[in-house]
């Protein structure tokens, strides 16, 4: 590997800090150059130790600039909204996968910034009886489901016609275009396309299983929706920095509207929750109530 291919590498991984910010740095680069050369015993040495110190430089001279302004870490500035959520769905097809048993419950853990924790215990076919916090969750047997939680004593557990709702869904796109014509399609009748795509988005994220293609597939196509923009220092609802993804004054928004906003961790790209919902437990468990 050669100097340039040694910035290049280095500049991938930690960016670049802002013009003002490099003068400083750069002069007590040349002094350590001009330094090393006075005192080389062999040439070497100095090809070594001017790509070491070159390597060690290059990381001094961004890390002159705050987090937020150079581009790493929890205070990613002015991030491209699309590269954000290509590298998501990028992160995604890298997480080890096993897919669930017919009988096992999804378990999922949102916590809110008043501390409210939410627990979901969801039918991984749907044909069993789930749980949200302490109401129950009718399971869709033989094309009947107990209706639980009703305000009328007389229809707790009556059986109602129903389809299974799958919590792990095998029924999704898996590119792209054909997430993107299915996220089209969900708000076709709706005020605000923009945001409620991105609503859906969430809904599909958050309390429910994709196969890894079709989630890789869903922020993809989030990626090709107009009008996306990053927000920079932005935490979920469990306080954890990251960066924001929204779509603002779509259509039908009112002044002062408050836009939906995605977080994504900076660094590895994985989806986090929103400002006011993290997802800070996702697994599968055998029974309904139990927890990891």
């Amino acid at each position: 590997m050669d100097e340039l291919d040694l910035i290049r590498d280095r500049a991938e991984t930690v960016g670049f800090a802002p013009a003002g910010h490099l003068a400083p740095a750069r002069e007590r680069l040349l002094a350590a150059a001009r330094g090393e050369r006075r005192h080389r015993p062999h040439r070497w040495f100095w090809i070594a130790g001017a790509s070491i110190g070159l390597a060690a430089a290059i990381t001094a001279v961004v890390a002159l600039a705050p987090a937020d302004q150079v581009g790493i870490g929890t205070g990613v500035a002015h991030a491209d909204p699309v590269k954000v959520l290509t590298a998501a769905a990028s992160a995604v097809l890298k997480e080890p996968v096993k897919p669930p048993r017919p009988d096992q419950f999804l378990y999922v853990k949102t916590e809110s910034p008043d501390h409210h924790v939410r627990e979901v215990w969801f039918s991984v076919d749907g044909t069993r009886d789930g749980l949200i916090g302490t109401t129950k969750i009718g399971g869709c047997r033989d094309g009947k489901a107990p209706n639980y939680g009703t305000n009328d004593p007389r229809k707790e557990g009556m059986l109602e016609d129903c389809a299974p709702r799958p919590v792990y869904r095998t029924d999704l796109p898996t590119t792209a275009d054909g997430m993107l014509a299915y996220l089209n399609a969900r708000v076709s009748d709706r005020k605000g396309e923009v945001n409620s795509i991105s609503k859906d988005v969430y809904s599909l994220a958050d309390e429910q299983v994709l196969q890894p293609a079709s989630y890789a597939a869903l922020f993809a196509a989030a990626a090709k929706v107009p009008g996306a923009q990053a927000l920079d220092h932005v935490t979920d609802g469990a306080g954890r920095p990251g960066v924001g993804i929204t779509w603002r004054d779509f259509p039908g928004s009112t002044p002062g509207s408050k836009p939906f906003v995605l977080v994504f961790d900076a660094t590895t790209y994985q989806f986090l929750g929103t400002p006011d919902s993290a997802v800070t437990v996702k697994t599968y468990v055998d029974q309904v109530g139990q927890r990891p």
